[in-house]
């Protein structure tokens, strides 16, 4: 009896140094300000991509007298996010949307001093995108801006943002879960579902789902009209998002999805080739 209560005495510590381990080794992976530059680096170049495609079919549709159908238009940018969180999702979790950064954050995957550096690096991407546009076709195509379709009313067009990106982030927030975090697998899903709802949707409201996307267009074009639209339905539907995850889910537990392994990726790449780290 009495080796059993030790027995057990000495594993409790055990356990708990391990997770006070993990949790050390999370906060360091993150908090490391030596390395946020390369994660700020990383949003800027992720969204820039993201617009260049997703903008980009508009200008090239009207340049090319119509050549990029809406389904080609509609899949590129959802092609090109599965493409960016494969290849640097690692290093800054790969939100490339506002309202994405928000979601994590209200969940209590990112820490909220993040927030704000995540936001400017996405619309600086998104701005740089439609620059680059702007200079090799002009303002054709209204530089992809997101507009509220043909007969479709303002109103329709937040309520489409608001049930699609509550869709797109429940997506995200689904797949970056502990108990069900698929890893890199679910840039497939993530690009699927930005796909299949730009077929549907995007007559309607341009199947934006992300204040950085629609903040390039319409500021190169200084035409902020209707960007309300575009703040006001993503951001409710990326926090109706986060309560329809915590009901399904409880608290955040996609730590890693949300905040990337930078600190994990540096530490490997500086060990020499016999497995020995580098010294400084």
């Amino acid at each position: 009896m009495s080796s059993q209560k030790v027995s057990g005495e000495q594993q409790e510590p055990s356990v708990l140094s391990s997770l006070e381990s993990g949790l050390e080794f999370t906060r360091k992976n993150f908090d490391n300000p030596s390395l946020e530059w390369r994660r700020l680096f990383s949003e800027v170049l992720g969204t820039f991509l993201l617009v260049i495609v997703a903008a980009g079919g508009g200008s090239i549709n009207a340049v090319s007298n119509g050549q990029i159908s809406r389904t080609a238009a509609v899949t590129a940018p959802g092609l090109m996010v599965l493409a960016v969180i494969l290849f640097m999702g690692a290093i800054s979790g790969a939100h490339l949307n506002p309202a994405v950064s928000i979601a994590f954050a209200s969940r209590g995957d990112f820490p909220w001093i993040r927030v704000p550096g995540y936001i400017v690096a996405q619309l600086v991407g998104a701005t740089l995108a439609c620059l680059l546009l702007k200079a090799l076709f002009g303002n054709a195509g209204m530089l992809g801006a997101t507009e509220p379709g043909s007969g479709s009313t303002v109103w329709q067009a937040v309520i489409m943002e608001f049930v699609l990106t509550a869709g797109l982030v429940s997506t995200i927030l689904g797949t970056s879960s502990k108990a069900q975090n698929l890893g890199p697998i679910s840039a497939f899903g993530v690009g699927a579902y930005i796909i299949l709802a730009g077929l549907w949707a995007s007559p309607i409201s341009g199947a934006s789902m992300n204040p950085a996307r629609s903040f390039g267009p319409d500021l190169v074009l200084w035409n902020f009209s209707n960007y309300w639209i575009y703040i006001v339905g993503p951001i409710a539907g990326a926090l109706l998002a986060v309560g329809i995850a915590y009901i399904l889910r409880g608290r955040g537990t996609g730590i890693l999805a949300a905040q990337g392994r930078l600190e994990e990726i540096v530490a490997e790449t500086s060990e020499r080739p016999d497995g020995s780290a580098q010294t400084k």
